[in-house]
């Protein structure tokens, strides 16, 4: 049986970042992972860091569209048939989170971990000989009505007092910051401080070489239990294997909550399934990423090609894929972006771990705190990778974290 100081349950972005993080203090660390790195998430989403995103998705103007949303069952929000019941009770608690004195703590706190993740970022590419990979190219956000701007409008005012830059723009700024958006756009929104890493597949396997350049050793295989001990963790496998760590990180994306079922933990974590498809590089001449909020889905340029995804669908990690998402948003973005080369595409579909209030699980177990949760970031884990990993870093070596982790603790959903 072997032992590590750390041992990191996930390689994802997050847990890599964490284990890298861990390494760089002295720490000795150890990552396992089910399918190996970046097999996940990490690997198809649509590469950004959005620092501006400080706003819940669960919030009163989700409220709103939602029913809409859910009677298209390929639009931006759609619950299968067949998981409706098992997702009820997540539901209940997110209806709860999206009352406005909620959704206030939910931004505030947010926007900490947002701060804290921008301030990192650049440290820690610099760190992992990563930083060539960073793009700063801004973001676009697109609106087909007067209405629809109007009423995006309170959520900008709220990101104004966040300090966040931003300003509105006319279709003719518009043409001139991304040429070739369909004339029923009519104003938009660019952020300059909306960042993008060229690759995140290619990005999280740098890390991954990164850290096993440091000594870091990565082993494939499933953990199915966590088991407390006197002097730490034992960590049992399904190939009948057992590990020991002083201290174990539970960074595992969506399948996190059935490992912390082991130590009692009912955490209601749910899967956003996302969806999306990556075109050729010469697709498209898109300068930046373009957001299309009302439609929910984003076209983002990426080293390996253009890629067209997005969209929520809370479907669990069992239903079968339904590539007809990936095919309705390919479909739109022809539409509105009208020279778009729509063939040759490869389809994906990711499981984004998220909880009730979209904020991230980060904190000690109940039952040892020899276990640090470090899931549930939606699709913001690549944004929140650097900041979470200094946190968990200053939680693993005794020091105190850099921000109040109140709101981000495990047990806050009773």
């Amino acid at each position: 049986m072997s032992r590590s100081d750390v041992v990191v349950i996930g390689a994802g972005v997050v847990g890599l970042s964490i284990a890298i993080a861990a390494k760089m203090r002295g720490l000795e660390v150890t990552v396992i992972d089910r399918e190996g790195p970046a097999a996940g998430a990490s690997a198809g989403n649509a590469g950004a860091f959005a620092f501006t995103d400080i706003l819940p998705l669960a919030s009163p103007g989700i409220l709103k569209k939602a029913p809409k949303w859910l009677l298209d069952p390929l639009g931006p929000l759609s619950i299968p048939p067949a998981y409706a019941l098992q997702i009820a009770p997540w539901m209940l608690k997110f209806w709860r989170a999206c009352q406005p004195s909620r959704v206030a703590h939910s931004t505030s706190a947010q926007t900490s971990l947002m701060d804290l993740s921008k301030a990192e970022l650049e440290v820690f590419l610099s760190a992992t000989g990563t930083l060539p990979m960073l793009r700063k190219d801004g973001n676009l956000q697109v609106y087909e009505s007067d209405a629809e701007f109007q009423a995006s409008l309170p959520g900008w005012d709220a990101r104004k007092k966040h300090g966040i830059e931003f300003r509105h723009v006319d279709a003719a700024e518009m043409a001139s910051l991304q040429p070739g958006l369909a004339p029923r756009f009519i104003r938009g929104t660019f952020t300059p401080g909306w960042y993008s890493i060229a690759d995140p597949k290619l990005y999280t396997l740098a890390l991954a070489e990164h850290f096993s350049a440091l000594g870091g050793s990565i082993e494939i295989t499933e953990v199915k239990a966590l088991r407390p001990v006197s002097d730490g963790v034992d960590i049992l496998t399904t190939d009948g294997g057992k590990r020991s760590a002083a201290k174990v990180v539970l960074s595992a994306g969506a399948f996190s909550h059935r490992i912390a079922k082991t130590l009692g933990e009912n955490i209601p974590l749910e899967t956003e399934r996302g969806y999306n498809t990556t075109l050729p590089a010469d697709a498209f001449d898109l300068r930046m990423q373009v957001t299309f909020g009302g439609h929910g889905f984003v076209v983002t340029r990426l080293t390996s090609g253009i890629r067209v995804g997005g969209a929520v669908e809370l479907g669990g990690l069992d239903l079968p894929p339904n590539f007809k998402r990936s095919e309705a948003m390919l479909k739109k973005a022809q539409t509105f972006l009208p020279g778009l080369k729509a063939d040759g595409g490869t389809q994906w579909m990711g499981f984004r771990p998220s909880l009730p209030d979209s904020l991230p699980a980060i904190g000690r177990a109940k039952a040892t705190p020899n276990v640090v949760y470090a899931f549930g970031h939606g699709h913001l884990g690549l944004t929140q990778s650097a900041g979470t990993a200094r946190i968990v870093a200053d939680m693993l070596t005794g020091q105190k974290t850099v921000i109040d982790v109140a709101a981000f603790s495990p047990q806050r959903f009773g």
